[in-house]
């Protein structure tokens, strides 16, 4: 719901349940409950379930808090990026766009058969399965792979 803000409408999603016990763990509930605007591209729980084996458990852990801020607030940019942006960037930037997260590294977008690709700094790509889903302080982008900076 566009009136509920990314955490409030995240928390109502059963395939974001291991994002959300991340996003609480890493004590990031209240920056994404802030105004923002803020474009997160969400990973579901299958893309957590895809890293190697205790990856997850690991970063859950409290002493590699910093660890896990740092992995998710790779998948956040600031602002309100919808996909037509993200498709006209790609357009004008001739097959490929890049955008800083609140990480501070990069993400590099490109289209394929239609969808939406992002790659990250290792090189992994996700797909963009459900684009444009619009929160009170933002959007967010559902992918299939979690990206690592």
């Amino acid at each position: 719901s566009a009136k509920k803000n990314i955490v409030e409408n995240a928390v109502n999603s059963p395939i974001h349940t291991t994002l959300v016990a991340a996003v609480k763990a890493a004590g990031l509930v209240e920056t994404l409950q802030g105004d923002g605007p803020f474009t997160v591209f969400a990973p579901v729980n299958e893309a957590f379930e895809a890293l190697p084996e205790g990856t997850v458990a690991t970063l859950l852990k409290p002493e590699n808090k910093e660890k896990l801020q740092a992995v998710l607030t790779y998948h956040v940019v600031a602002g309100k990026i919808d996909g037509k942006t993200l498709q006209k960037a790609i357009k004008a930037g001739k097959g490929k766009a890049t955008y800083k997260t609140v990480q501070g590294a990069v993400l590099t977008f490109m289209q394929k058969d239609g969808a939406i690709m992002v790659r990250d700094a290792k090189g992994n790509t996700a797909t963009v399965t459900i684009a444009n889903v619009y929160q009170s302080n933002g959007i967010i982008h559902v992918i299939d792979t979690v990206l690592l900076p």
